[in-house]
């Protein structure tokens, strides 16, 4: 699976209609469609895809057609999306009518087309399902303990100082494990 954790965008035009697609992360979404509905007041469609895991590690997907006729938009951005392998990440895509109708056939070419356009102009990076741990440390040990984080790729996300150091770690289940293995102090992960 793959994201993308910036935004992207590209305009793909089909008989005189311009349809601008923005590929964003998931959690940028409802800010971005804020955002490009004050900037694109005369646009006539707004329409958007999406797929981000859940707490359960369940795909949550949805689209909408925004005003064009139904199953010509929506679903196959969705389609262009999920055949990608891309979660946790949305696209929103904005149509300018050229004047010309382009039937259903013609919409969903000209959508996915867009969907398509922008997906190889993005970075995709490859998802990793990430834990996140707590590790208590005396301070003598934490020069030994960053030096194997950046080693086998752990994630500080954050340091507490007090009379011990407790770290808060990100790394996939691998990762951790091989941490545990590499740890000869006695310490333990929670």
């Amino acid at each position: 699976m793959k994201y993308v954790n910036t935004e992207y965008n590209n305009t793909y035009e089909e008989k005189k209609s311009k349809f601008i697609a923005y590929l964003i992360p998931y959690d940028k979404f409802n800010e971005c469609m804020n955002t490009l509905k004050a900037k694109h007041t005369k646009a006539r469609h707004f329409v958007y895809a999406y797929r981000y895991l859940n707490d359960i590690n369940q795909i949550v997907e949805n689209s909408s057609d925004d005003g064009e006729p139904r199953g010509t938009s929506g679903k196959p951005s969705l389609n262009v999306i999920a055949g990608q392998g891309l979660i946790n990440t949305a696209v929103i895509i904005i149509r300018y009518f050229g004047g010309v109708k382009l039937g259903t056939g013609g919409l969903v070419r000209a959508y996915s087309d867009a969907v398509n356009l922008v997906i190889n102009e993005a970075l995709l990076l490859e998802y990793e399902d990430l834990d996140e741990k707590k590790l208590i440390i005396p301070y003598s040990d934490l020069q030994k303990i960053e030096y194997l984080c950046k080693n086998l790729n752990i994630n500080i996300k954050n340091k507490v100082f007090d009379s011990s150091v407790c770290l808060y770690l990100e790394a996939t289940k691998e990762r951790f494990d091989e941490f545990n293995k590499s740890l000869s102090l006695g310490l333990v992960l929670e």
